[in-house]
């Protein structure tokens, strides 16, 4: 698929149109961008970019009065002035200064997580508290794959913490090799497994990067590629994952690809109540004290905390919801959907 080169013959004929007067050129920059689709269009079918190309291409025929017929070689571009800030616009491997450029407004962006006993906060903003032993996925896209594996949070426990992270960013040519990250429980690197802290050689590497923010409890990968970042921590003895990924991106799967936590939640078979039936590891009312003090309001990550520090008896898991619940104020678009109340 050789959309990307499409993208960016566009970019290049069209850098130097701006304002109302640009017409007659603008229009032949388009249809000459609409023609190089067609000509991918068998190869390009099951691509992202190639539908997001053909469906700007229109809305913006139609929005400067373009006549699909004419002529179709694009102008001679002028060389671009210069940028005091050292934006490319053909840099295909900054995913939102190339949406903005493209559609004129910044993207749109989702958040997931998963912490604790595990609780998962989905894409859709459900919450679901699992029991999830062995391995599932957390995301299975054309872009990503996040798998958690867990394992009993005591024994004879139904209760399952996150002991194991392994995320796949998947080889996307013009931008990164094929990168893995794996961590585990007293083992949160700040590197790939390859050793690398970045995308590899290619020219678009550095859009790939990982950030150490508490040696071997925290760190921060930033996909810039793709408009994603992802938080990796461990609190006591217990990994969390929390996900930032722009819409596309997130929405970017098959029907094949249907079993996501972040993106449907928990299998019904496989979701457990709240409830602080039974004797427990801590007496709930001392559960709730300790987690008041790192969560003021009483929403999920409240109830979530109080669940696993009486179901596990550790107190560090006010840690784990106090961090699930940061992430979330730094990753979600609207401020009003930090807080879930059930």
């Amino acid at each position: 698929c050789k959309i990307l080169r499409c993208n960016s013959e566009y970019v290049a004929a069209t850098l130097h149109l701006r304002g109302p007067g640009r017409g007659a050129a603008f229009c032949t920059a388009l249809r000459s961008y609409s023609l190089c689709t067609r000509r991918t269009a068998r190869t390009c079918r099951g691509d992202l970019a190639f539908h997001s190309a053909v469906h700007g291409i229109e809305d913006l025929m139609i929005q400067n009065n373009c006549s699909k017929e004419g002529p179709t070689a694009p102008p001679q571009p002028q060389p671009p002035a210069p940028n005091p800030q050292g934006f490319e616009s053909l840099d295909i491997c900054d995913y939102e200064r190339s949406f903005l450029y493209k559609h004129g407004r910044p993207p749109g962006f989702q958040h997931c997580a998963a912490f604790g006993d595990p609780h998962i906060r989905t894409f859709h903003d459900d919450f679901h508290t699992c029991r999830v032993e062995g391995s599932w996925p957390l995301l299975d896209n054309n872009y990503l794959f996040v798998q958690a594996t867990s394992s009993p949070v005591a024994q004879g426990s139904n209760a399952t913490v996150t002991s194991k992270l392994t995320i796949i960013f998947k080889n996307m040519k013009e931008c990164i090799d094929q990168k893995v990250y794996q961590a585990e429980l007293d083992n949160v690197p700040a590197a790939f497994q390859d050793g690398s802290v970045n995308g590899g050689m290619r020219p678009g590497g550095s859009s790939l990067v990982i950030w150490e923010r508490s040696p071997g409890r925290h760190v921060e990968i930033r996909a810039n590629y793709i408009g994603t970042t992802i938080a990796v921590r461990q609190a006591g003895r217990q990994l969390s994952f929390s996900i930032r990924a722009a819409e596309e991106v997130a929405r970017a799967f098959t029907e094949e690809q249907d079993l996501q936590l972040c993106v449907g939640g928990c299998p019904h078979s496989q979701r457990m109540s709240r409830s602080l039936r039974g004797r427990g590891r801590v007496p709930a009312e001392t559960a709730q004290a300790l987690c008041r003090e790192m969560l003021p309001v009483e929403d999920v990550y409240f109830q979530s905390c109080v669940f696993d520090v009486v179901t596990s008896g550790d107190t560090n898991f006010t840690m784990a919801a106090h961090g699930a619940l940061e992430d979330a104020r730094l990753f979600l678009t609207d401020a009003e959907k930090l807080h879930i109340f059930q």
